[in-house]
């Protein structure tokens, strides 16, 4: 009843904002219907902490990382996607907690890193499972970081590639805007040492910003919040000068305690960040890659597959070696 009470309120409130604003300004506001973040209770960090009792890194990892709200990412692995996002959101609504997705899954994804290639068969199998994804989270409230690294690196996409990943984007944040009325979507935006604030605020307005409620910064990466932060405020300035509007931002802080060393795949020596939370410099500071999982077949993962959990990895974040 409490959220329901407030979602009407903030409705009723905020009703001749959202109709001078952008098409995706929402007039609920999902952290105000909720009571704190989700802890994702089937996390890889729960679920080692589960298996593993007995190991003295346990406590460390369950005190510093298990219990800390991180995101549930969702691809071709979790199943019947609409009835995945939907169990998950509903799980989360059931304690009146907000849950974070990650969708991950648009075609040619990671066409040019290729350490987490894959992703739908085609880009209409593609609009099909985010058509589904959106459909499952529906009225609930939720936060979902669309499609990491999707406009970071196109140094190996032609332009017919480029444009068909943009209208994938364009019409997932269509879906979204129609089916979760209380929902925050953030289109990701890759990192500072990727492109550009100019180059990044190009693709964003190219891919449908308009019509998400922001952008995500530093998902699976290292840079710290201040550079990020920065960072996400000159791309508002591009978005501004050009476009005529501007975007909150949230920045992954999952693994940038000790900021980069100028590695991006399971670099050693890194550290755990400033947990979920408002605020921080961004309008949210989130934990979007759970700390301990690899990047991939390299680095301190080396032999591992990405997102597969890393427990020594994972241990020596908490610590910072």
């Amino acid at each position: 009843m409490r959220r329901r009470l407030l979602a009407l309120v903030a409705a009723l409130s905020s009703l001749p904002l959202a109709l001078a604003a952008a098409p995706s300004a929402h007039a609920a506001d999902p952290t105000t219907m909720t009571n704190g973040f989700y802890v994702d209770p089937d996390s890889s960090a729960k679920r080692w902490v589960a298996a593993n009792p007995g190991d003295g890194r346990k406590p460390a990892i369950n005190d510093s990382i298990a219990n800390t709200p991180t995101a549930r990412w969702f691809g071709s692995w979790s199943g019947t996607i609409g009835t995945a996002t939907g169990a998950y959101a509903g799980a989360a609504d059931a304690q009146d907690k907000l849950p974070i997705l990650v969708a991950y899954n648009i075609y040619n994804r990671d066409y040019c890193g290729g350490h987490s290639a894959g992703g739908a068969a085609s880009p209409s199998a593609y609009m099909n499972w985010i058509a589904q994804f959106a459909g499952g989270i529906a009225g609930r409230p939720a936060v979902v970081v669309l499609e990491p690294d999707s406009l970071g690196d196109y140094g190996c996409m032609n332009q017919a590639q480029i444009d068909e990943r943009e209208a994938m984007l364009t019409g997932a944040l269509a879906e979204f805007n129609r089916q979760t009325p209380n929902t925050w979507v953030y289109l990701d935006a890759g990192n500072p040492a990727w492109a550009s604030a100019a180059t990044m605020a190009q693709r964003l307005h190219e891919a449908g910003l308009r019509q998400a409620h922001g952008f995500s910064l530093n998902v699976s990466n290292y840079l710290t919040t201040a550079e990020n932060t920065a960072y996400g405020n000159a791309v508002n300035r591009e978005l501004g000068a050009r476009y005529g509007y501007t975007k909150p931002f949230v920045v992954d802080t999952s693994r940038n305690g000790n900021g980069s060393n100028g590695q991006w795949c399971n670099p050693s020596g890194r550290r755990i960040g400033t947990p979920t939370q408002l605020g921080g410099g961004a309008e949210m500071l989130l934990w979007i890659k759970v700390p301990g999982e690899s990047d991939g077949n390299c680095g301190a993962g080396s032999g591992s597959s990405a997102g597969q959990f890393l427990p020594e990895v994972a241990y020596k974040m908490i610590y910072g070696y």
